[in-house]
């Protein structure tokens, strides 16, 4: 029997990304049917970093939609309206919002989508099909069910960056930042616990900071940060450096050459990553000194170190460290070890993924950039390898390589990103539907 399409548009993740994309389509108007699949039970955002007193690294009105829209019921201050808390939150004073009152934002924002989304909903396989001369997105469910649709846009976040020496180690004692917060509360029920952070970024600082918080009354605990620098590097913040962050500067990128590319991601690099606010570096310093003045240095910077290997043992774990500029080896036991090592880039210098892995099946029917990347146009539609054709497959999130720092898992230009997509499956089911009338 054959399968009908059972949707126009099939949204793969509801995080942000495809919060913003629902919205866009709403208030656009765009008259396609859509359904998202997420496989969370519910919505949330970062709910494994809700570290107290952590802020966003944002300004607070690049939101879901305002850049679009100032006047969407979808802002983050129209949530603060409706919830009765604007002036309370006025009032705080705060540069950035609270990361707990973001999250919260998101939650409300996807709680307005609630019957377009389908949670608990894992897609294990995205493929294309083809049936009576239209190419159709066809999703296989972990539950094994299927669903067609006529187009699909993929938000699926970011996989963790492991990196290489902790490949393969199985153990929860080693765990991605990512799931922080379900680990932490192990580690106080432990005699001297010895911890380790490895990494030297913004969220590497803040773990840091939180573990010395909840471990500051447990005698004898350590904690060491391991990273391969010399020291925190502050986040560039420079105004001229942010306009790109901009909507032109996309454009800018966009048409660049390969090697162009390669050279702006490089310059800017420290806007985003491998850096730290400097709120969160100088509250970290003054900790250092105030415990030496205290003379109990709980928290250790290892500074200028590479991690040559991991060693599961029963009484914890051992790395071997050698110092990068000395060449000096040690070897140091952990009782648990923090992963604050970022995200996966799509294809960057390491050529880690050339795709997100949920679109693994399709990889040998999308195109290749000079540089290897996975082609995408100027509306995130991921395009066919030569000779073949694709349904709509919008990369939604992931396109830094072509796009820009913008889409660097920021919240900058999220809303400006999610107005392109709708805008161009504006344009799609316009085309479809005027076919179908004229045949």
């Amino acid at each position: 029997m054959t399968k009908t399409v059972d949707v126009d548009v099939l949204g793969i993740g509801f995080g942000p990304a495809n919060i913003a994309t629902a919205i866009a389509i709403e208030e656009l108007g765009v008259d396609v049917s859509a359904v998202f699949l997420e496989r969370r039970p519910g919505p949330s955002w970062q709910s494994a970093m809700m570290l107290d007193g952590s802020d966003i690294q944002h300004n607070a009105v690049r939101d879901l939609a305002l850049p679009r829209n100032p006047r969407s019921r979808y802002t983050f201050l129209n949530y603060l309206f409706e919830h009765e808390r604007l002036f309370e939150y006025l009032n705080v004073g705060l540069p950035f919002p609270l990361r707990k009152d973001y999250a919260r934002y998101v939650i409300w924002a996807a709680e307005q989508f609630a019957g377009q989304v389908r949670y608990g909903s894992s897609v294990t396989t995205l493929d294309t099909v083809t049936e009576a001369g239209e190419d159709l997105v066809e999703a296989t469910l972990a539950d094994g069910s299927v669903i067609r649709a006529r187009a699909a846009v993929v938000a699926p976040g970011r996989a963790p960056r492991i990196p290489a020496v902790f490949q393969g180690v199985d153990d929860p004692r080693v765990f991605h930042l990512t799931d922080y917060l379900n680990r932490v509360g192990e580690l106080a029920r432990i005699e001297r616990p010895r911890v380790a952070v490895i990494g030297g970024s913004q969220s590497a600082v803040e773990l840091t900071i939180d573990l010395n918080k909840r471990l500051q009354y447990v005698p004898g605990a350590e904690v060491h940060n391991i990273m391969r620098g010399f020291g925190y590097r502050q986040k560039d913040l420079s105004p001229f450096t942010n306009e790109v962050f901009y909507p032109s500067f996309i454009d800018y990128f966009y048409d660049s050459s390969e090697q162009s590319k390669r050279e702006l991601s490089e310059e800017l690099r420290f806007t985003n990553y491998s850096a730290a606010d400097s709120d969160v570096i100088q509250a970290l310093y003054t900790t250092m000194y105030e415990q030496g003045l205290d003379g109990d240095n709980r928290i250790k910077l290892v500074r200028n170190t590479a991690i040559e290997s991991c060693a599961v043992e029963p009484d914890g774990i051992t790395l071997r460290l050698r110092e990068v500029h000395r060449g000096t080896v040690d070897q140091e036991r952990f009782d648990a070890i923090v992963l604050a090592t970022g995200f996966v880039d799509l294809t960057d210098v390491q050529g880690e993924q050339f795709l997100p892995t949920v679109l693994s099946g399709i990889a040998p029917k999308v195109g290749r950039t000079e540089s290897g990347h996975a082609m995408v146009g100027r509306e995130y539609e991921l395009g066919a390898a030569p000779g073949g054709t694709l349904p709509p497959i919008y990369l939604n999130g992931l396109c830094e390589t072509t796009h820009g720092l913008g889409d660097a898992g920021s919240f900058s230009l999220l809303s400006l990103r999610a107005t392109t997509i709708a805008e161009s499956l504006a344009k799609v089911f316009t085309s479809l539907k005027t076919t179908a009338a004229g045949a």
